[in-house]
């Protein structure tokens, strides 16, 4: 497949990347910097400067967007007109873990234990989800990880929830790798089960 990342550079969006490599995807890198994007045969690198119209052209004619930038560095109101407008149906987002649903009906952005540092961000990603379930031009995937998402291996054991955050068996919020995640992104883009829907992994 041809696949347009957005964020290929980023510590979620380079697995990703190697990811999608890995399984003989080719690959457009599309980046603020594309001096940072590692050189590979099937990647081409893609300078933007963010604008919609900058985004939309370099997404065109691909059969695939991945997004995987953080939600206030490219605004959600930017980024989804962006993919429509370049006319690619399918739309995969490294979403974020702010809007996932705690047992208690509590979202993860307002439990009490979130940092606040986080929240301007899961915040902004909680509306680019709202953008996405009112669109009906894209046959979008947005991914959640949970909020520990780290550096580790790709293990390909975890679990798979919709819209309720994973817990441990004490009852507390699991984690993924970049790596895991990076699995499980490129096996929707391949094998699509959660079309126009959410879903969450975590151990």
């Amino acid at each position: 497949m041809k696949i347009a990342l957005v964020g290929a550079t980023g510590k979620a969006g380079s697995r990703v990347l190697q990811e999608l490599l890995g399984r003989r995807h080719t690959v457009t890198a599309i980046v603020r910097h594309p001096e940072n994007v590692p050189a590979h045969e099937r990647v081409t690198a893609k300078g933007t400067d963010g604008s919609q119209a900058s985004l939309a052209d370099a997404m065109k004619d691909h059969d695939a967007v991945v997004s995987s930038v953080r939600f206030v560095d490219l605004a959600p109101e930017v980024l989804v007109p962006a993919v429509q407008a370049s006319g690619v149906k399918r739309y995969v987002v490294v979403g974020g873990a702010g809007s996932l649903l705690h047992p208690d009906g509590v979202q993860e952005v307002d439990h009490p234990d979130f940092p606040d540092f986080a929240k301007p961000n899961s915040r902004r990603g909680g509306d680019l989800l709202d953008l996405l379930k009112a669109t009906t031009d894209l046959d979008w995937t947005f991914i959640s990880p949970p909020r520990a998402f780290i550096a580790g291996e790709r293990t390909g054991q975890f679990r798979y929830g919709k819209d309720h955050m994973l817990l441990t068996a004490e009852g507390k919020p699991t984690s993924i790798s970049f790596e895991d995640f990076a699995l499980a992104l490129a096996d929707e883009i391949e094998m699509p089960r959660y079309v126009r829907q959410r879903f969450t992994i975590g151990y």
